[in-house]
């Protein structure tokens, strides 16, 4: 047994224990998906997230293809980060899609744009590269792969609305250095991400913050966009999902 596992476990036991001690009638926990991924709502919650808790991005809503995927990734270490290794550890692919499925039926509010003041040389460059993107160096419009509206595309590319500035460069980073997806090839957005200089990822990063999330676009349910077939050979890792 894995040493937090087996200190969670005793601990559990222990005020168990001291509550049957005490006399004290146990207490009824609904047997509900809800009530299972509490753990994942104190970082990625509802409520606006500001300084360093802006890194953890709200997952509400997302597809559920890519919420499967990127759960299986952290629990198969194709994506690192400890935490959440942790929390997924051991968890069968079925439970993962099942929270996948949740955290996708649920709608909870955008925050608002945030207040960044950009350039109208950063808006243009930002502009450029989001809705035409670099034909020269490759780079492909990030409307082609997230939707004309920026709100993703069904049923594994998300949206990039609703995303705080900093979690975005911070996502950028990570692809330009190999830390997010290590191993997983083709890995597009890394590609993409090494191809952007650094003022070219702020000035995406900081029009992206800024947009606004319009009811009309909470309320589009159109048919799902299906990628064309030259980006879905070169991002076919992110559409790998067994089952879905």
């Amino acid at each position: 047994m894995r040493p937090l596992a087996l200190i969670l476990l005793i601990a559990s036991l222990f005020f168990t224990c001291s509550a049957i001690a005490a006399g004290i009638p146990p207490v009824e926990v609904p047997n509900t998906m809800a009530e299972r991924v509490k753990a994942c709502v104190i970082c990625h919650g509802p409520e606006d997230k500001e300084g360093r808790d802006a890194y953890y991005p709200r997952i509400a809503g997302k597809p559920e293809g890519y919420l499967f995927n990127q759960l299986r990734n952290f629990r198969d270490g194709r994506r690192h980060y400890r935490p959440m290794a942790l929390l997924l550890e051991g968890l069968p692919d079925q439970y993962l899609r099942d929270m996948a499925a949740y955290f996708a039926s649920l709608r909870q509010a955008f925050p608002p744009p945030e207040p960044i003041g950009s350039s109208p040389a950063e808006i243009e460059l930002a502009r450029r590269l989001i809705m035409r993107g670099d034909p020269v160096r490759k780079i492909p419009a990030c409307v082609e792969c997230h939707g004309r509206d920026l709100m993703g595309t069904a049923p594994f590319i998300p949206g990039l609305l609703g995303l705080p500035r900093i979690y975005i460069l911070a996502q950028f980073g990570n692809w330009r250095n190999g830390g997010l997806m290590r191993g997983q090839t083709p890995d597009c957005m890394s590609e993409i991400a090494k191809q952007l200089t650094a003022d070219e990822a702020t000035a995406v990063a900081k029009w992206l913050a800024a947009q606004p999330v319009s009811e009309a676009l909470l309320k589009h349910e159109g048919p799902p966009s299906a990628l064309p077939d030259k980006l879905a050979r070169r991002c076919s890792s992110v559409l790998q999902s067994p089952g879905l």
